[in-house]
């Protein structure tokens, strides 16, 4: 088919007819036609007037190809000029400093004007411009070869250089659903001296261990769950959908977001180091253990203020003896944490045990180049664009104030935050917490002797990198910072005033009056008329303005076992061990044994805030209403409301005093004492499991601090 007697219509058109019929839009203007007529369009929609020719008249009409090459921008019947044949030269664009970004458009190549430079026609048997040389035709060349490959390289590079780039933005919000999967890298977690039994409380060892280091690896797993109406049962309607029922300290039932990480730990190796009986110092040569760990953290935060109710951990270690097997669960109701009284003197130290929530460290905070901020305890800043898992992100350092501030070592976090990923991507922690002087050469005196104070003597380390592998997002937002009608109100949850008893000033202990023990505190007092001789020190105290700061009780056949620790006007304190097996008298009075203590213990019966009875805080932990958590075969109360046998019960007072309290006072005004509750029970279980069972709960507000249980197998 000849181009002068086809179609009407442009090249253009006709490739916009083969693009919407999804035909290719290669070849001459009569290779169109022909291309959408076998395709089933009619001749008038293809611009042809009369029927297409034959093949045979095709051909008679089709003009001979020239030796030319041409690269046409315009219409095919568009005339090119002839120019006097020269020398091709291919010149290429000076490099310039800037970056070259290259625009890759569909279907067309966008050039500035300009005549269409060719070879002198070496055919003379026709005058029509001849059809453009195909892109194969044009790579054979090798000055276009060059061209072509040095527009890809240029390409390419603007490219990366575009998709390079990260856009500013703030931290996406989480949704119920969300899920990242992630890895744990390079774990690490050193202890020594002191730190050692903060690491090992309430698991027995006969071990005297120095140094304690942890090598870890292994997957986690973040998510929110998404609650169904069965948890609104309490509501009006499903506009909180998602959120979680949970309990809280002082028993009141909330709605809640519920947040679990999960991490199995398949690499994990403790190292140990005994203590050196002849040189009484730390071996520097260690036993090795190697072993598997699970551990499950939930923690529910609150809708409307967004405090944390509760954090709960489930968690079992698998070792070799003489370590061995241990399981258990620790729960802590808006205190404390995983890293106990750690975390309440630098909050925000618990945010680096799992990926962190990006909006919990910026907020809605632009992440940018330079932007800086601070938020729960956190300085952080935004270091620039780096690249994670082929992607850019941003990186982000931060560091935490307290530990800085009040000298007690150093914790920083490296964050790669990506766009749509409510957490961390990727977080490198270190952590160094020493009481070691050499740490701690820009520390004031002020800040130094806080130090010495509140540090236990030794290093504790925490080092480890998470990883995002997946990440899948829900649909709907939290509820976060809004009210729904079934909120508990504050005056339904606190303990009122006239409840509380006023007894620092001048009773000997912790008012009883207990219904649920054999014995009260009030009974186990008068023991001590029985004791003159056998336990002077304790008497004198007492007789002097002392009283009970410790004391504990366990019901043992038909009387008690008592352990009173007493403090005297003067800070000399000591303790008292005896049983009572009926009314007291001097026959039902069993004195054991006594001691003192090393050091002073601090004395103020000012300080001694107002608390409930005994008997009163037993009732309430007692109350499946409020505390149905504490209540079971292996928890603390029977069904019935009564304590199992083998618990045993006691308080605690401390008060500010002597150092502590004048570096206290430098810092804030004076803060009042504290008198806890505590509950206890040990037992052999059906299942071949030993348990140990504790908790501990403010008798000031009356409030459930926490409790724990930690299973290890029988012995056989």
């Amino acid at each position: 088919m000849g181009d002068d007697v086809a179609s009407t219509l442009t090249v253009a058109k006709l490739k916009a007819l083969c693009i919407l019929n999804d035909l290719p839009t290669s070849g001459k203007k009569s290779d169109l036609v022909e291309r959408l007529l076998e395709s089933g369009l009619t001749n008038e929609e293809v611009g042809l007037p009369n029927p297409v020719p034959s093949a045979e008249e095709k051909k008679s009409v089709e003009e001979p190809e020239e030796d030319e090459v041409v690269l046409s921008m315009e219409d095919e019947d568009t005339l090119t000029p002839e120019v006097e044949p020269e020398k091709e030269v291919v010149k290429m664009p000076e490099p310039e400093d800037d970056v070259l970004e290259a625009e890759i458009m569909d279907a067309e190549i966008m050039v500035d004007e300009a005549p269409v430079i060719t070879e002198k026609k070496v055919a003379t048997s026709a005058k029509t411009a001849a059809p453009p040389a195909t892109l194969l035709d044009m790579v054979k060349r090798p000055q276009v070869a060059a061209a072509l490959l040095t527009l890809m390289i240029l390409g390419a590079g603007g490219y990366y250089y575009i998709n390079s780039q990260l856009e500013p933005f703030t931290a996406d919000q989480l949704r119920y659903g969300d899920e990242m999967r992630y890895t744990v890298k390079d774990g690490t977690f050193l202890a020594t001296d002191e730190f050692i039994e903060l690491v090992l409380d309430q698991l027995e060892t006969d071990e005297e261990i120095c140094k304690l280091s942890l090598l870890f690896e292994g997957d986690g797993q973040l998510s929110i769950t998404e609650g169904g109406t069965d948890q609104l049962y309490a509501e009006g309607s499903t506009d909180r959908l998602g959120a979680v029922i949970a309990k809280g300290g002082m028993g009141g039932q909330w709605l809640a977001v519920e947040s679990i990480n999960s991490n199995t730990l398949d690499s994990f190796t403790v190292k140990r180091h005994l203590t050196d009986p002849i040189f009484n110092g730390c071996s520097s040569t260690f036993i090795r253990a190697d072993g598997s760990a699970q551990i499950e953290t939930k923690q529910y935060t609150e809708l409307r203020e967004q405090t944390t109710l509760s954090t709960q951990a489930d968690w079992e270690v698998d070792l070799p003896d003489p370590i061995g097997r241990y399981r258990g669960t620790t729960v802590s109701y808006g205190v404390g944490g995983l890293l106990g009284g750690l975390d309440t003197l630098a909050p925000g130290l618990a945010m680096m045990l799992q990926p962190i929530e990006v909006g919990d460290l910026l907020g809605n905070d632009l992440i940018d180049t330079g932007a800086t901020g601070s938020n729960n305890g956190w300085e952080w800043r935004v270091i620039g664009i780096d690249e994670f898992s082929g992607n850019p992100a941003w990186k982000v350092i931060a560091t935490h104030q307290d530990i800085r501030t009040y000298c007690l070592g150093s914790a920083t976090m490296e964050l790669w935050i990506e766009e749509g990923n409510p957490w961390a991507a990727k977080q490198k922690v270190d952590v160094v917490i020493s009481s070691s002087q050499t740490s701690q050469q820009d520390c004031s005196a002020t800040t130094q002797l806080l130090n010495d104070l509140v540090l236990p003597e030794g290093d504790l380390e925490l080092h480890h990198i998470f990883e995002r592998t997946s990440i899948e997002r829900g649909q709907k937002q939290l509820d976060l910072a809004r009210s729904y009608s079934s909120r508990p109100q504050a005056n339904q949850l606190q303990v009122d005033d006239d409840e509380l008893t006023s007894w620092g000033a001048n009773d000997l202990h912790m008012p009883d009056n207990s219904e649920m023990r054999t014995h009260t505190f009030e009974q186990a007092i008068q023991c001590f008329d029985s004791f003159q001789g056998e336990a002077s020190g304790a008497t004198n105290a007492l007789d002097d303005n002392g009283y009970i700061w410790r004391a504990t009780t366990k019901a043992l056949g038909q009387g008690s076992e008592w352990n009173m620790s007493w403090v005297a006007a003067d800070e000399s304190a000591g303790w008292v061990n005896f049983n009572l097996t009926g009314s007291p008298s001097d026959e039902a009075c069993e004195f054991h044994q006594k001691g003192v203590y090393d050091d002073s213990v601090a004395f103020n019966r000012e300080a001694i805030p107002s608390t409930l009875n005994l008997s009163q805080m037993e009732q309430r932990l007692a109350d499946t209403t409020l505390y149905g958590q504490l209540t079971g075969s292996n928890l603390f109360f029977t069904a019935e409301g009564a304590y199992h046998e083998d618990v045993q019960t006691g308080y605690l007072v401390v008060v500010p005093g002597g150092e502590l309290n004048s570096i206290l006072s430098s810092l804030a005004s004076d803060a009042d004492g504290a008198v806890s509750v505590d509950i206890a029970r040990s037992w052999d279980g059906n299942d071949g499991w030993s348990n140990q069972l504790n908790l501990l709960a403010d008798a000031n507000e009356g409030r459930l601090l926490g409790w724990s249980l930690i299973q290890q197998p029988q012995s056989a």
